[in-house]
């Protein structure tokens, strides 16, 4: 590192220098090589007959270093004191000086003799050395709130030139104002190598929110860059000013439960006994700041406080709620009605809070409980009902059956897709489910039972026709009921089949007009009979052949019957 100094008319160390020179300066590391340029290596004129290094001696007077003949490759070094072992020329005419200290911060001259000139450069070196890393020594153990005390002094060591100090509190820097910080900087140097430390001390008046505040010191130095030491933070000493009653328990606090009630305090050091009022009870705890309550019961519920142990007044309160569900079922367990009876379900409750009922059937989920004033088989089933508060549930259940004497509802018939069978089904009501039997041996070709109804079917071949039973039965009671099968061999079934009943009366009313056509033929002929015997009347008595009015009238009533 260097720099130039002009000096106009001036005279140095007893070297003429003339009006315009300069001085240049340069910068050197301590303890490592200094090198010092002579003329910015522009000193190799025509017809150089040597170069020679001189310097400035402590007195003031001047001293020989060496000196470089032109047509030599070794310098001659002159110097007797500490520069003899430590002083060499390069080869762009440089001053070399090893091991480079603070007693080098002097000026050195390069002299360039030719055949027709003499030059002379002058060069003040300085040299420096960047402080060690800074540190916070003698820490104050505690700072005290509002109270001036000494926080504590930074540190650094072996610079050139001296380091400046600032403190920081969270990376803000701290300023001397007379009344809550002071700051006092000093400087020592080294008598043996003539390097300074710098030390800082600062007094500070801390407050409750220093707590955590870090406090640094960083070091500015020319050699750069910043360096800053490790954080510090302090205890601040403070008195109570404010009590917490904290509830340490799972939400809600049920029934059963263990509840801890924990007091703080917010002074430093915090207060390590108190006096817990358990619902008016005063309770004193030493070396602990926590109470628990085992198994709180809804008793329980109620107000809870804390205070320090000397100031009953500094306290604070909570409210604490045990919450509870009581709930009753009627009826429960498994429940036996006939069909038609009514059912009461009642349900109790008892709660700490607003509590939500659901309820469901055989495990889906029902809008609201049906209406069980006159039960039918689709009531029976299972019943869960669901009461809950936030963090309690309670599930009641009954099991509903509905019985009744079975009875047949329908009794159909059919002919297969095939044509060659016949289907009976038998449809019934009843619980418990009811037991079938046919009168006839046939196929059972499956049978359902859903909410008390029944169904059954028979496949059959009749070969001839016939009158079918139905017959259901259960433990309380039996039913029955017939129909009439036509032989499959009898029918058409070339033709479309027709309903069975249908075909029967078909057949009945067939019979009714031909037994109608007989009675008619039968009047016909009475009548008949009846008109010859008064025609041969009346040939013997000479009525007309056309009979009487009366007679007329009685046979328009028979034909008239006839017809019906």
């Amino acid at each position: 590192m260097q720099s130039v100094v002009c000096l106009f008319g001036a005279f140095i160390a007893a070297a003429v220098f003339h009006p315009g020179s300069c001085v240049e300066t340069v910068i050197g590391l301590y303890g490592e090589t200094i090198e010092v340029p002579c003329n910015n290596g522009n000193n190799k004129p025509d017809g150089l007959i040597f170069t020679k290094w001189k310097y400035v001696k402590d007195d003031g007077s001047p001293g020989d270093l060496l000196v470089k003949q032109a047509q030599k490759d070794e310098a001659t070094v002159s110097a007797t004191d500490g520069y003899k072992s430590r002083v060499s020329i390069a080869a762009n005419s440089s001053l070399l000086i090893a091991r480079g200290s603070l007693a080098d911060q002097r000026v050195f001259t390069c002299m360039v003799v030719s055949l027709t000139n003499l030059e002379e450069h002058s060069v003040e070196v300085k040299v420096h050395k960047k402080p060690s890393a800074p540190v916070i020594k003698n820490n104050a153990k505690e700072l005290e709130n509002g109270k001036l005390m000494q926080l504590g002094e930074c540190v650094v060591e072996n610079a050139n030139p001296p380091a400046d100090l600032i403190w920081m509190k969270n990376d803000q820097p701290l300023v001397d104002d007379g009344k809550m910080i002071f700051i006092t900087s000093t400087i020592t140097k080294d008598p043996v190598t003539g390097l300074s430390s710098t030390s800082s001390r600062l007094q500070y008046t801390a407050r409750k929110e220093d707590v955590e505040s870090q406090f640094t010191c960083t070091a500015k130095h020319e050699m750069g860059p910043d360096q800053v030491s490790e954080p510090e933070t302090f205890p601040i000493h403070y008195p109570t000013e404010k009590v917490s009653l904290q509830v340490i328990s799972q939400s809600p606090i049920r029934e059963g439960d263990d509840v801890t009630l924990k007091c703080q305090a917010d002074g430093n050091p915090p207060p390590t006994s108190f006096n817990f009022n358990i619902k008016g009870k005063k309770v004193t705890v030493t070396d602990k700041d926590v109470y628990t309550l085992t198994g709180v019961t809804r008793a329980d519920s109620g107000i809870y406080k804390c205070s320090l142990l000397d100031n009953d007044v500094m306290e604070s309160t909570q409210f604490v709620t045990v919450s509870f569900l009581d709930v009753s079922l009627t009826p429960t367990g498994k429940v036996l009605k006939k069909l038609g009876e009514n059912l009461m379900v009642s349900l109790e409750k008892n709660t700490s809070s607003e509590a939500k009922v659901t309820w469901t059937k055989d495990n889906r989920k029902l809008d609201k409980l049906p209406d069980f004033s006159k039960l039918t088989y689709s009531d029976a089933g299972l019943y869960v009902c669901d009461v809950s508060i936030e963090g309690i549930k309670r599930s009641l259940s009954f099991e509903l059956t509905v019985e009744g004497i079975p009875k047949i509802t329908s009794l159909t018939k059919h002919r297969s897709n095939d044509g060659k069978h016949k289907v009976l089904t038998c449809e019934a009501e009843g619980s418990p489910k009811p037991d079938v039997q046919w009168s006839v041996n046939g196929t059972n070709d499956e049978m359902s039972y859903v909410n008390g109804k029944a169904t059954y079917k028979l496949t059959v071949v009749p070969s001839k026709n016939l009158t079918v039973s139905c017959f259901v039965t259960n433990k309380l009671g039996e039913d029955t009921k017939e129909i009439s099968v036509f032989s499959l061999f009898e029918e058409d079934t070339s033709k479309p089949e027709k309903n069975e009943d249908g075909a029967e009366q078909a057949k009945v009313i067939v019979g009714v007009v031909v037994g109608l056509l007989v009675a008619a033929a039968l009047v016909g002929l009475t009548y008949w009979l009846y008109i010859k015997k008064t025609r041969q009347g009346s040939w013997k008595t000479g009525e007309k052949e056309t009979g009487t009015s009366e007679e007329s009238k009685k046979l328009e009533e028979n034909n008239h019957k006839a017809d019906v």
